[in-house]
């Protein structure tokens, strides 16, 4: 799975957006390792801007705190990348935006980086929707495999596979 083609992505991505777009929903990502490739993925595509509201890259602590009102207290208890983080960007990302889902991503992407318990390949995604008015989010940990961009790619589409997944239960 760590060959994650171009083609695939954008194969997601329109998936996606018609997912969203058939039920008038907006996404917002809040991206991490992947540094703005959601974003960019998502935006290659014609029509994007009727599902794709915006994106957040929060690659330093201090920028999940400032854009995305991620606690210093859960950074400093749980690191970057960690499931409370990854859901805390989701939420941020909800709050920050006009979108009715979010997606995060933080991990480790190599090919330095690793702390013990979190290999290189280490990733935390999150989905995020407002249930009864307020912003709600579900993670997941995953370990991917490969060189850098591998892992990468990897997070993107498992990243996507989830967005669309929650789009289907509107």
């Amino acid at each position: 799975m760590d060959n994650v083609s171009d083609k695939a992505l954008h194969e997601l991505a329109e998936a996606l957006g018609e997912a969203l777009w058939g039920h008038d929903r907006m996404l917002a990502a809040a991206e991490s390792c992947t540094g703005g490739w959601v974003a960019k993925i998502c935006t290659d595509l014609p029509g994007s801007s009727r599902w794709f509201e915006r994106g957040f890259v929060t690659y330093t602590n201090s920028a999940k705190q400032e854009m995305l009102c991620v606690p210093a207290e859960t950074l400093a208890a749980h690191g970057a990348v960690s499931a409370e983080v990854a859901e805390a960007m989701a939420r941020g990302a909800l709050m920050r935006s006009h979108a009715d889902l979010s997606l995060a991503i933080s991990g480790i992407a190599g090919p330095g980086g690793a702390v013990e318990g979190k290999p290189v390949g280490t990733v935390f995604l999150a989905w995020g929707v407002c249930r009864d008015g307020q912003p709600q989010a579900h993670s997941i940990r995953c370990q991917f495999e490969g060189d850098r961009e591998a892992v990468r790619r990897q997070a993107i589409a498992e990243a996507l596979r989830g967005a669309i997944g929650v789009a289907h239960q509107w």
